[in-house]
C-alpha cells in the first residue's frame, strides 16, 4: 500500500492514525467518556512531522522547483476534501443554524480556507466575552491551519540547511539534526512558558506547536540513517506498547482543565514518536503492530483525514437539525454518517485528486487551488454581505424602536399595573443577530475606543462619556458586569450634562483578593489592578463612583465559588472601606441574573417559542457578596441599587422584556435593555449626588 508520494504506507502509522482519529470523535461526540481525547490532534501532529521530514530528507529540496512541486503534492493532498467540508458546513450552516451563527461561521471558514483559523482562535481566546460563543463548526480546522504553516515552513528551514551544507555533503545530516533539534527545542521552552503565561492563546498558535511536528521530524531523521540502536523486534514490541499506553492513558488523564500543550503534551507526544521509532513488527503475535495493521483499523488510519474534516461539523449542526441536544442514539447515527461521509469523500474527492493527471502540472495546481479558494471565501463574503445588510436593517427597526418608546417598551413592560402583549419574535429589538453586538460603547467594535483592561498584565484604561467639560464626575468601575450599566449611566448623564468616567477591567471584580486567573501572574495582575485602581478613585475624587461586579473567578486558595464568596467579601469591604474613608459617595449595583447560555442563540432557536429560554430567579440569581458588606457598612455614603425586579417578572427572569432582548451573551445585558433600566437606576444616583454637592456646599 502507497501513500499520495508514492511511497509504500507503513501499517502502524495508518493504525495510529486511527487511533488519534478515534480519539478526537470520541472526545467531540461526549467527551466525559475520553476527556483528555483531545491529544489525538498531538498524535496528528507528530506522525505528520514524521511523513513530511522523511520525504524531504530523502528528496531534499534544492531549487524552487522543488519546493513549488512539494507544496503542490500538499495541495492536492490536502485542499480538494477540506475546501469540500468548508462549502457544504457554510452551505448547511446557512440553511439549518439560527442567524446568530451565520456570519462567525462564515469568518471562521474564510480564515480556515487560507489556513490561518488557529490565529483567530486564539485573538478570541483571550476575549473573555468570547467564551460564552458557540463554537462554530469549522473551529476544528484550527489544528489543519497549524500542520499547513509548518508545511510551507519546514521544507524552506530543511533546503536552507542542505544549501548552506552543500560543500560538505557528509556533514549535512549533522546539520540537519543540529538545525531541527534547535526548533524543537527552541518551540518547545516557549510552548511550556507560553502556557503557563496564557494558556487560552497558547492552545492555539503555531509556535506553540511546531516542536510537536518537529519532533516527529527528528524521528525520521534517526530512522533515515539507522540511528536507533533497538533492532530486536521483541524489545520493539515493548517499546511500542509503552509508546501507546503513553498516547492512550492521557485521553483519560487529562481533560479540558490541563494547560495545553506545554510540558503536559509530552506525554503523546514522546509516546507517538516511540512507537514510530519501534516500528512494531505485524508478524509477532505480541506485537501491536498486528493490531494497527488489522484492516478494520488501517481503514479508519486510510480515511482519518476526512472523519476528521466531516465529524465537527455534523455534531455542532446536529441540535439544529434535531431540535434539542443528540442522545446516544443519535450520537451513534452522526459516527455512522461521519464514516459514511469520510468513506465517499476519501474515495471520490482524495484519492482521484492525488492520482489525476489533470491536476498534476504545477500551473493547473495551484490555479485550481487558486479559484477553489476564491469560490470558499466569495461564500463567506456573500453569506456576511447577507448578514450585514439584514443587520442595517434592524439597527433602523431598533433606533425607531428607541424614538417611539413607550410603557411597554423595554424595562417598563414589568412596572406594576402593565398589561403589555407578548411580542411577535420577528419584532424584537435587537433582532437576536444584532443583540449579540448590542455592546455598550466601551468595547472596541462598538464605540472604536477599548475601555478595558485585559490580561497579562491588567493595565490602566480610561474613558470618557458624555459631557467632557462637566464639573460632575461618575466613575464606573468594576469588571464587565459594570460596563453593561454604560447605556443606563449615558441616558441619565446626558438628561443632566454629566461626565462619565470608566476603570473597567475584563473578568478582574473590582475585589482587593487574589482571584484566581489561569496563571498567578495573572492573578497578581487582577490584584494590582485593584489596588491601582482604588488608589486612581481616591486621587481622581469623582463626585459619585457606582460600581458592579460579577464573581466568576474562584478566590485563590479555594475550590470553587461558592467556597470563594467570604473572600470576595472582604476584598469588598476592604475597597470599600478605601473609598468612604476618602469620602467619596459610592452605588453598588447588585449584579444581575445570569442565563448561563449564548441567549441570541437561544432565542433564534426557538423563534416565536422564545419564551422557552426563561429561567427562574433562584436558577439565575447569582450569589453577590457584595450585598452583605454594604449592609453591614451601614454607611450613608454607601448605597445598594437592586434592580433584578425590572429584569425578572417575580419569579421568572425573560430574556425578552417588553420586545427588547435582554442579554447580549450569557450574563450581560444588551446596551438596549440596559438603556431602558436608566429611568430607574436614575432616583438613587440623583438623590447620593445631591447628598454629596449638600455636604460640599
Amino acid at each position: 500500500m502507497v501513500n499520495g508520494d508514492g511511497h509504500r504506507t507503513r501499517t502502524d502509522i495508518q493504525g495510529l492514525r486511527a487511533i488519534a482519529v478515534a480519539m478526537v470523535v470520541v472526545y467531540h461526540l461526549h467527551h466525559p467518556l475520553l476527556p483528555g481525547g483531545f491529544v489525538g490532534v498531538d498524535v496528528f501532529f507528530v506522525i505528520s512531522g514524521f511523513l513530511i521530514t522523511a520525504h524531504l530528507i530523502s528528496r531534499p529540496p534544492r531549487r524552487p522547483r522543488d519546493l513549488a512541486d512539494f507544496w503542490g503534492r500538499r495541495i492536492r493532498r490536502l485542499l480538494p476534501a477540506s475546501l469540500l467540508v468548508l462549502s457544504c458546513t457554510l452551505v448547511a450552516a446557512w440553511l439549518v443554524a439560527p442567524e446568530t451563527q451565520w456570519e462567525a461561521t462564515a469568518r471562521d471558514v474564510q480564515l480556515a480556507a487560507v489556513y490561518v483559523l488557529n490565529w483567530g482562535l486564539a485573538g478570541q481566546a483571550v476575549d473573555y466575552l468570547a467564551a460564552d460563543n458557540v463554537p462554530t463548526a469549522v473551529q476544528h480546522f484550527w489544528s489543519l491551519s497549524v500542520e499547513e504553516q509548518f508545511y510551507f515552513i519546514w521544507p524552506l528551514l530543511i533546503a536552507g540547511t542542505v544549501l548552506a551544507a552543500r560543500r560538505r555533503p557528509r556533514a549535512t545530516t549533522t546539520a540537519l539534526a543540529a538545525t531541527l533539534g534547535t526548533v524543537v527545542v527552541a518551540s518547545f521552552v516557549f510552548s511550556v512558558a507560553r502556557t503557563a503565561s496564557d494558556p487560552a492563546a497558547a492552545y492555539f498558535i503555531t509556535p506553540t506547536r511546531i516542536w510537536e511536528l518537529g519532533t516527529g521530524g527528528l524521528v525520521a531523521l534517526l530512522v533515515s540513517h539507522r540511528a536507533l540502536p533497538v533492532t530486536d523486534a521483541r524489545l520493539r514490541a515493548i517499546g511500542s506498547w509503552v509508546g501507546i499506553a503513553m498516547m492512550v492513558v492521557t485521553g483519560f488523564l487529562y481533560s479540558s482543565a490541563t494547560p495545553f500543550p506545554g510540558y503536559q503534551a509530552a506525554l503523546p507526544v514522546l509516546g507517538t514518536a516511540l512507537v514510530i521509532a519501534c516500528r512494531p513488527d505485524a508478524d509477532l503475535p505480541f506485537s501491536p503492530g498486528r493490531l494497527l495493521a488489522l484492516s478494520p483499523v488501517r481503514w479508519l488510519g486510510d480515511v482519518s483525514y476526512s472523519v476528521y474534516l466531516w465529524h465537527w461539523p455534523l455534531i455542532v449542526l446536529a441540535p439544529d437539525v434535531l431540535g434539542h441536544e443528540p442522545g446516544w442514539r443519535a450520537l451513534v447515527v452522526i459516527a455512522a454518517l461521519t464514516l459514511v461521509l469520510a468513506a465517499a469523500s476519501e474515495r471520490i474527492v482524495e484519492r482521484p485528486f492525488r492520482s489525476s493527471s489533470l491536476v498534476r502540472f504545477r500551473r493547473t495546481t495551484y490555479l485550481s487551488a487558486v479559484a477553489a479558494m476564491g469560490v470558499v471565501l466569495t461564500l463567506g463574503s456573500v453569506v456576511i454581505h447577507q448578514v450585514r445588510d439584514t443587520e442595517g436593517r434592524d439597527r433602523q427597526q431598533l433606533a425607531e424602536a428607541l424614538r417611539n418608546g413607550g410603557p411597554c417598551f423595554g424595562a417598563a413592560a414589568l412596572d406594576a399595573g402593565q398589561d403589555c402583549a407578548p411580542t411577535a419574535y420577528d419584532e424584537l429589538v435587537p433582532s437576536p443577530a444584532l443583540a449579540a453586538k448590542d455592546k455598550s460603547k466601551a468595547y472596541p467594535d462598538i464605540g472604536g475606543r477599548n475601555c478595558w483592561s485585559f490580561t497579562p498584565r491588567f493595565p490602566d484604561k480610561r474613558c470618557t462619556f458624555g459631557d467632557p467639560d462637566s464639573t460632575v464626575t461618575i466613575a464606573l468601575v468594576g469588571n464587565s458586569h459594570a460596563g453593561h450599566w454604560l447605556p443606563a449611566l449615558e441616558r441619565i448623564a446626558d438628561e443632566h450634562g454629566w461626565r462619565i468616567q470608566t476603570y473597567l477591567a475584563s473578568q478582574c471584580a473590582f475585589s482587593e483578593i487574589a482571584q484566581a486567573f489561569d496563571t498567578d501572574a495573572h492573578s497578581q495582575a487582577c490584584l494590582a489592578w485593584v489596588t491601582r485602581t482604588a488608589a486612581a478613585l481616591v486621587r481622581d475624587a469623582p463626585d459619585l463612583v457606582v460600581t458592579s461586579n460579577r464573581v466568576s473567578v474562584r478566590a485563590a486558595g479555594q475550590s470553587d465559588l461558592a467556597s470563594s464568596l467570604p473572600a470576595y467579601a472582604d476584598g469588598f469591604r476592604s475597597v470599600f472601606g478605601t473609598l468612604l474613608d476618602a469620602g467619596l459617595p459610592v452605588i453598588d449595583i447588585r449584579d444581575t441574573p445570569a442565563t448561563r447560555m449564548a441567549t441570541p442563540t437561544c432565542i433564534a432557536d426557538a423563534g416565536d417559542d422564545y419564551a422557552e429560554c426563561d429561567g427562574t430567579r433562584g436558577d439565575w440569581l447569582p450569589a453577590d457578596p457584595s450585598v452583605d458588606v454594604v449592609a453591614e457598612l451601614d454607611s450613608p455614603r454607601l448605597r445598594l441599587v437592586d434592580l433584578t425586579d425590572h429584569i425578572c417578572d417575580g419569579d421568572t427572569c425573560r430574556v425578552v422584556n417588553g420586545g427588547v432582548i435582554t442579554y447580549f451573551d450569557a450574563s450581560h445585558l444588551t446596551a438596549t435593555y440596559a438603556y431602558t433600566l436608566g429611568p430607574y437606576l436614575a432616583p438613587p444616583i440623583e438623590a447620593m449626588l445631591a447628598g454629596a454637592q449638600d455636604k460640599k456646599g
